[in-house]
């Protein structure tokens, strides 16, 4: 014989609906339904006020750390970026040096180049009465300076590369001598 499985959930079924009629249903008002009354939760209400406050506390932990992780990461970026401006300001000077380094080594090779020019022409001028001997050993001299002063100015534009980043890096007027010695000359 077979279970009558509906009779019997039909049965279930009007037991509750007898259990429920027989409890009056009391509306609660907005300001009821808002408040959670642990008394009121039934058997684990207590239970569920102590998980509740644990998931609270953990989610406060997770969001501190998460807050302590980002400042970490903005100063670590704060800290490079820093960090590289320094270094391109660096590249920046040494280049500026390099670019005058290279045009008292110029500078130099004109006055070398010069001096040996001279020294084919100054068998015949010294030869000759003393107004080309001056002209010659005049010009010996401003070469001599201007060789000399390019390297002076090479090694002051060396020195404050190396050392201090608020010197400048030109060769002050040891460069204009290189420069104006010259000029004197070929004038």
């Amino acid at each position: 014989m077979p279970i009558p499985w509906l009779r019997i959930i039909d049965a279930v079924l009007g037991v509750t609906d007898l259990a429920r009629s027989r409890r009056p249903a009391t509306p609660l008002d907005p300001d009821q339904q808002l408040q959670f009354d642990p008394g009121r939760a039934g058997p684990l209400g207590g239970l569920e006020t102590r998980l509740a406050g644990v998931m609270v506390a953990a989610l406060k932990e997770a969001f501190d750390r998460d807050t302590r992780r980002l400042e970490l990461e903005r100063a670590t970026l704060e800290g490079e970026r820093e960090r590289a401006e320094r270094t391109l300001r660096l590249e920046l000077r040494r280049q500026a040096g390099d670019r005058e380094i290279g045009r008292l080594r110029l500078l130099a090779g004109i006055a070398v180049a010069s001096w040996i020019g001279t020294l084919f022409f100054s068998a015949r001028a010294l030869g000759g009465g003393v107004g080309p001997r001056l002209a010659i050993g005049a010009a010996w001299l401003l070469l001599l300076v201007s060789f000399a002063a390019a390297f002076v100015g090479q090694s002051r534009v060396a020195e404050s590369i190396a050392h201090t980043e608020d010197r400048d890096l030109g060769s002050g007027t040891v460069g204009a001598v290189a420069l104006w010695s010259i000029v004197v000359l070929i004038a």
